[in-house]
C-alpha cells in the first residue's frame, strides 16, 4: 500500500505530505484548489512526463516522494530481480527531482531509468482517470481487459503461439523470398555465382588480414627501422671502431678482475658486471638477427600489399570483418545451392509453412475457447456489478469474433463489449451507447470484478463520479466501499454520497502564504469531515439542516459498511 506522498516545490505546493491510511481515502475540496495536483504529482514520481513549468515559481527545483509497505512476495520478487535491495522495514522510496531540462529518479536510493521507474510502477498502483474511462471506448482496450482475466489461463498458450507464430511468419518470409520469375532467379543465381567464386578464391584465412597488417607497417617503415637498429648495434657492439657499451663494460670487467683478489665483496660486483656483459653480448647476436630478417625484395612487398588489399577490398564490400566474410559467405552459398533447385526448395518451404500454420491455428483455437469461456464468466459478474452500481436492466455481452484469415501473435480473435442499458433496446457497442458518467461506473464495475485476480494492492480513482448524481452516486460510493475491503483506495470526488464513505478525509485547499497562493491538505477528524460534506451538500450556505443531512450520510455509511 501507499503509505505516504511527500510533494516540494510543485505547482501551487511549497511542501506537504499526506499519510494514507488502509481502506478509502477521499480527497475533496473546492474547485480549482488543487486536486488535481496532488494525482499529478504521483503520476510525475511514477514517471510521468515532466514540464519546467511545473517547479515552484522561484525555485530551482521539485521533489516528490512515494513511500510503500507491506509488499506481498511477488512484489518483492520483481523488485528484488531488478537489484534493488528493500529498505530495512520493507518499504519502497520513490523520488524523482524535477529541475530544467531534466529529472533524477531513484528507487530506495538507487538512480534508475524512466523504465525502470515505470515498470516498478506498475506493479505497485493502478491510476484510472478520465483518459482511462475513454479507453473503454476502443475495441482494443476490451481484448486487453478479457485477457487479463483469462490470464492465469491464457499465459502459457499464449507464450507458445508467439514463438509458433514468429517461425510461422519467418517460413513466409523464405518462401516470399523463393517466389521469382525464371529470369530474376537467373539474374540473382549469376551475381550469388560471382560473390561467392570471389571470397572462395582469395581463400580468405581468419586472423590473416592482422598478421599481415603488421607485416606490411613494418616494410613501410623498414628504412626508419634499420637505422635505428644499426645506430643501437654500433653503440653496444663496438663495430664502428669507437669506444661502444661493449667495449667499455669489457674494460671495466678487466679493471675489476685485476683488484677482485683483494676483496670478497669485488668478487660479487664483478659477478654483475660479468652478468651485464653477457646480456649485452646476447642482446648484440639478437639485435643482429633482426636486421637481417628487415631485409626484403620488391616482390615480396608487393605480394604483401597486393594480399592485404584483397583482404580490405573483400571486408569492405562483405562485412568489415573477414569474420563478417566468412559468414556472408555461407549465408549466399546456401542461397545459391536454394536457387539452384529452386522447386524443390519452394515445396519443402510450403510444407513447412503449412504444418506451421496447422500449429499456430490449433493454439489460436485453445486461446479462443479460453477466451470465450471467460468472456461468459467475466460478462456475467460485470452485469452482477453493473445492477449493484444502479444500471437497473442492463443487459452486458462480451462478443467474440474468430477469423482464421486474420492470425496474430494474439490470436485470430476480436472482441468488443455491447450493452444496453434500457429494456427493449438492442445490443449495440458500447461507444454507441455509453456516457462519461456511465463509463466511469463500467470502469468501477471492471476493478470490482478483477480485484480478487490482481496483486495490485493500491487504487487510485480520480474524477469517478464523472456525470453522476443521487441515487447512482451512492450506488457508486458502497460499490468503492466494498472494493476497499481487500483494497487501498485513494479517490478524489466532489459528492458527499462518496466521501461520506470514507476511512480517512483530506481536504485540499488554496490560500495565501507570505503573500502567494499555496495548496494545502490536511486530514480531517469527524466533526471536520462532517463540516465538508455538509459543504458538500448545501453550497455556499451550510445551515442545521445540512449540518444534520451530512451527520445522516455519515451514520448511513458507516450502517452499510458494517453491513
Amino acid at each position: 500500500m501507499l503509505y505516504s506522498l511527500h510533494v516540494k516545490n510543485l505547482a501551487l505546493i511549497k511542501e506537504q505530505e499526506i499519510e494514507f491510511s488502509k481502506g478509502l481515502n477521499i480527497l475533496t475540496g473546492e474547485t480549482g484548489a488543487g486536486k488535481s495536483v496532488i494525482i499529478g504529482s504521483v503520476n510525475l514520481a511514477l514517471g510521468g512526463k515532466t514540464d519546467a513549468g511545473l517547479i515552484r515559481t522561484g525555485e530551482e527545483s521539485a521533489l516528490v516522494e512515494l513511500i510503500f509497505g507491506e509488499l506481498n512476495d511477488q512484489q518483492k520478487k520483481f523488485i528484488k530481480d531488478m537489484d534493488i535491495d528493500l529498505d530495512e522495514d520493507g518499504t519502497v522510496i520513490i523520488q524523482r527531482k524535477i529541475m530544467p531540462g531534466r529529472s533524477v529518479s531513484k528507487i530506495c536510493g538507487e538512480t534508475v531509468s524512466a523504465r525502470q521507474l515505470k515498470d516498478i510502477a506498475s506493479i505497485l498502483i493502478n491510476i484510472h482517470g478520465q483518459n482511462d474511462h475513454q479507453e473503454l471506448l476502443h475495441k482494443k482496450k476490451h481484448m486487453e481487459i478479457l485477457d487479463d482475466y483469462c490470464m492465469n489461463e491464457l499465459k502459457t498458450p499464449l507464450q507458445e503461439l508467439s514463438l509458433r507464430y514468429e517461425e510461422m511468419r519467418s517460413l513466409e518470409k523464405e518462401l516470399e523470398d523463393m517466389s521469382m520469375d525464371e529470369s530474376s532467379r537467373l539474374r540473382e543465381q549469376e551475381l550469388l555465382e560471382f560473390e561467392v567464386n570471389e571470397i572462395n578464391d582469395a581463400n580468405v584465412v581468419l586472423g590473416e588480414d592482422e598478421e599481415l597488417e603488421s607485416r606490411y607497417h613494418k616494410m613501410v617503415n623498414s628504412r626508419k627501422i634499420s637505422e635505428a637498429a644499426y645506430a643501437a648495434s654500433a653503440m653496444t657492439s663496438g663495430n664502428d671502431g669507437e669506444d661502444s657499451a661493449s667495449d667499455l663494460i669489457g674494460r671495466a670487467v678487466r679493471e675489476l678482475s685485476s683488484v677482485s683478489g683483494y676483496d670478497s665483496d669485488i668478487e660479487d660486483l664483478l659477478s654483475q658486471l660479468s652478468d651485464i656483459e653477457n646480456l649485452l653480448t646476447d642482446f648484440n647476436h639478437s639485435l643482429s638477427d633482426y636486421v637481417s630478417d628487415l631485409e626484403f625484395d620488391d616482390e615480396d612487398f608487393r605480394n604483401t600489399e597486393d594480399r592485404l588489399n584483397t583482404l580490405n577490398h573483400l571486408k569492405d564490400k562483405y562485412g568489415g570483418s573477414l569474420e563478417k566474410v566468412l559468414e556472408y559467405l555461407e549465408e549466399k552459398s546456401s542461397r545459391l545451392e536454394a536457387l539452384s533447385d529452386l522447386d524443390a526448395v519452394r515445396d519443402k518451404l510450403t510444407k513447412s509453412l503449412n504444418d506451421k500454420k496447422k500449429e499456430v491455428l490449433l493454439l489460436c483455437k485453445k486461446i479462443s475457447d479460453i477466451r470465450k469461456k471467460g468472456a461468459k464468466s467475466l460478462q456475467d459478474k460485470l452485469t452482477e456489478a453493473l445492477i449493484d452500481l444502479n444500471f437497473l436492466d442492463v443487459r452486458f455481452e462480451i462478443e467474440i469474433k474468430s477469423d482464421e484469415d486474420k492470425i496474430s501473435s494474439k490470436g485470430y480473435d476480436d472482441a468488443q463489449f455491447m450493452i444496453s442499458t434500457n429494456p427493449g433496446e438492442a445490443m449495440r457497442p458500447l461507444d454507441q451507447i455509453a456516457s462519461g458518467g456511465e463509463l466511469s461506473r463500467i470502469m468501477l464495475a471492471l476493478k470490482t470484478v478483477v480485484a480478487d485476480k490482481d496483486d495490485i494492492s493500491t487504487l487510485i480513482f480520480d474524477e469517478i463520479d464523472a456525470g453522476i448524481s443521487g441515487r447512482t452516486a451512492w450506488k457508486v460510493s458502497q460499490k468503492l466501499g466494498e472494493l476497499s475491503k481487500d483494497h487501498q483506495i485513494i479517490c478524489i470526488t466532489h459528492l458527499p454520497q462518496i466521501a461520506a464513505m470514507s476511512d480517512t478525509h483530506f481536504m485540499i485547499e488554496k490560500g495565501l502564504d507570505d503573500g502567494r497562493t499555496v495548496t494545502s491538505i490536511s486530514k480531517l477528524d469527524a466533526d471536520a469531515s462532517t463540516s465538508e460534506l455538509a459543504r458538500l451538500l448545501g453550497g455556499e450556505e451550510i445551515t442545521d439542516a445540512v449540518i444534520q443531512n451530512a451527520l445522516e450520510m455519515r451514520k448511513l455509511a458507516e450502517e452499510t459498511k458494517r453491513g
